[in-house]
Parts: C-alpha cells; sequence; structure tokens
C-alpha cells in the first residue's frame, strides 16, 4: 500500500504538531513543578468538597492534593483531552470535506488508489497526529517524580493510550460526517457538540442522579474513568473505544464511496 497520502498530510502538519506537543509540555512541567506547593493546602480539599458540580466540571475526581487527584484536575481530566481533540477533529474535518470543499480531493481522487485506501490512510495519519502531545505529556508526568508527583506507570500508560484512542474516536466522527455531508463545518461542529456533551456527560453522571445510568454513552468514560490512574489501564474500556473508532472507519468508507467529488 503506498503511503503518500498518509505521509504528505503529516507533513502538512508537522510544524502545528510540535507546537502543540511544545504547549502541552510545558504547560505539564508548570503544574507539575507547582504540585510541592499544594500538596499540602487542605483548603483544596474543602473547596472541592463543597461543589462537587464545580468540581465535577473540572474533571475533579478524588482528593486535589493527591497525585492523582492534581493530574486529573489539570491536565488528564480537560485540558490533555481537548488539545487531543482540538489536533484530531481539526483534521477528521478537513481531511475529506475540507479537501473537497476546496477542490484538492478531486486532484487525490485521479491517483490510482480506491477510495477505501484513501480513507484508510487519511485514518493511519489522524491516529499518528494523536499520539505525540499524550506521548510528551506522560514523559513530562515521569519527570513530575522529582518534584513529588508520582503515579503507576502502568496507569499512566493506560490513561495515555485512552486519551489517544477518545481523539480518535471524534476525529473518527468528523470524519463521517464529513464524508457524509461534504461540509467541513458541518462535521467540526457536529463532532464538537457532541465531544462538549460527552464530556459533562461524564463529569456530571457521579453528581446527578439521573445522569448516571447513561455515563456509559460517553467515550470520555471509557478513555478516562474516575480511577484510570489509580486502577491502571482497562484493557476492557480501551477495546470500546478500538471498537467505537473501527465502526465509524466503516461508517466513513461507506459515505465516502458515494461522495460527489469536486
Amino acid at each position: 500500500m503506498r503511503t503518500d497520502i498518509a505521509g504528505m498530510d503529516l507533513l502538512l502538519r508537522r510544524r502545528s504538531l510540535l507546537w502543540y506537543a511544545f504547549g502541552m509540555a510545558l504547560y505539564a512541567l508548570v503544574v507539575i513543578a507547582l504540585y510541592p506547593t499544594f500538596k499540602d493546602d487542605s483548603g483544596l480539599d474543602d473547596f472541592a468538597s463543597s461543589s462537587e458540580t464545580m468540581a465535577a466540571l473540572f474533571g475533579v475526581s478524588g482528593s486535589l492534593t493527591s497525585p492523582v487527584g492534581w493530574l486529573n484536575a489539570n491536565i488528564y481530566g480537560n485540558f490533555l483531552p481537548l488539545v487531543v481533540l482540538l489536533v484530531t477533529v481539526g483534521y477528521g474535518g478537513a481531511s475529506l470535506a475540507g479537501q473537497n470543499e476546496d477542490g484538492t480531493l478531486g486532484l487525490l481522487a485521479t491517483e490510482p488508489l480506491s477510495r477505501r485506501t484513501i480513507v484508510a490512510q487519511k485514518f493511519g495519519a489522524m491516529t499518528l497526529l494523536a499520539i505525540p502531545v499524550c506521548v510528551v505529556t506522560a514523559l513530562c508526568v515521569v519527570i513530575g517524580r522529582e518534584f513529588e508527583l508520582s503515579v503507576d506507570y502502568w496507569a499512566l500508560t493506560g490513561t495515555t493510550v485512552g486519551v489517544i484512542l477518545l481523539g480518535v474516536v471524534f476525529g473518527a466522527l468528523a470524519m463521517a460526517i464529513g464524508a457524509a455531508t461534504g461540509s467541513r463545518g458541518a462535521a467540526v461542529g457536529i463532532t464538537s457538540a457532541v465531544a462538549a456533551t460527552a464530556y459533562l456527560l461524564n463529569s456530571l453522571a457521579p453528581v446527578v442522579n439521573w445522569l448516571h445510568p447513561f455515563r456509559f454513552l460517553s467515550p470520555f468514560f471509557y478513555a478516562i474513568g474516575d480511577n484510570q490512574l489509580t486502577d491502571g489501564m482497562q484493557p476492557g474500556w480501551l477495546a470500546i473505544l478500538v471498537g467505537i473508532a473501527a465502526v465509524l472507519l466503516v461508517a466513513t468508507v461507506a459515505a465516502f464511496e458515494r461522495l460527489d467529488i469536486n
């Protein structure tokens, strides 16, 4: 299989991806360096317990002064998934629908490649785009041991894989919607709305009783969970994310086969 398409897409996005990774690393290092200052501040836990709903909105779970609680509240519960979604959803919307709108997809379609191959290569490129930011962040967390902030490596690996798969799932959704509608705006807009709803569902379900039975509908639940950094890798949960991404890939291929290319 030729890899020209995936390679070219990655090459075109190398600078923005490097800046995303650099920015996330800088932010993570600041968060980690601040931990010794706040680890004995009981006021943080008092705040979280006094307003459970507000704390849940920011991804706070457990004690804010514990290593896991600190990382969840400042990195893994909110900011890192947001950055990864910016990368993958942006690419997912632009990869098919965006190129169709600006006329470059038609040139690509003249290559001796099937539409299935085009989708597969773009899906592969999107998956690779989700990796650097997550890996760089995990490496920064490992450095956090020098700042009295440490987590289990197995748990950190599981959370890192979960966030990568989360990005792939929503990126694949954007790609599928783009292939079905031919509109980049619709792809990014609808996917962003679904992602925001899924985040709120996962965050608020533990404190809003009537939402709890529906929490399983949120990909954030399988990617991050309540105690992913504590309990370690959850292979079953990660397999669910892989399954969702696979279904969306099949849907993208089916929709792209029917798309009128400009």
